[in-house]
């Protein structure tokens, strides 16, 4: 799978810790700059990124996760999902097909951050699920006010 990674300068370290990682897991690895202090700069092009199909998934961080998961969200076919623990991160997946995950840095711990990203990249959604009704709804609606 190719990931997208973004964060703020703030997740500078935490980034490095998930791309490695990721690596490690088979992955390939995008990553996005972390320079700017506008998260929102760079949740944006991940998202962009994504939703264009240049990478699978998307990784993004910030100090708590919140904002660059509501930046990406601007993003017509982004569905980013800002968790705090391995079950979200799995049912991100499973029952809301995000195609990008977001975690704070000074909310999450290295081990617990790569633990939720694993749980994340390792599930699939399953369009025949009690939850794909759900998804579609939020894709008719994103289509009705374009």
């Amino acid at each position: 799978m190719k990931i997208a990674f973004g964060c703020d300068p703030n997740a500078k370290d935490l980034k490095k810790v998930l791309m490695d990682e990721a690596r490690n897991l088979g992955h390939e690895v995008v990553d996005f700059p972390s320079d700017d202090p506008i998260y929102a700069n760079v949740a944006i092009a991940v998202a962009e990124s994504v939703v264009k199909g240049e990478e699978d998934r998307g990784i993004l961080l910030c100090g708590t996760g919140l904002g660059v998961s509501i930046a990406a969200n601007k993003v017509p076919g982004a569905c980013c999902a800002c968790v705090a623990d391995i079950y979200q991160a799995e049912r991100a997946t499973l029952s809301n097909n995000a195609n990008l995950l977001a975690m704070g840095a000074q909310v999450v711990g290295p081990e617990s951050a790569k633990e939720f990203m694993k749980a994340y990249l390792g599930a699939t959604f399953d369009p025949n699920s009690r939850s794909a009704p759900k998804i579609a709804r939020i894709s008719e609606y994103e289509k009705e006010q374009k």
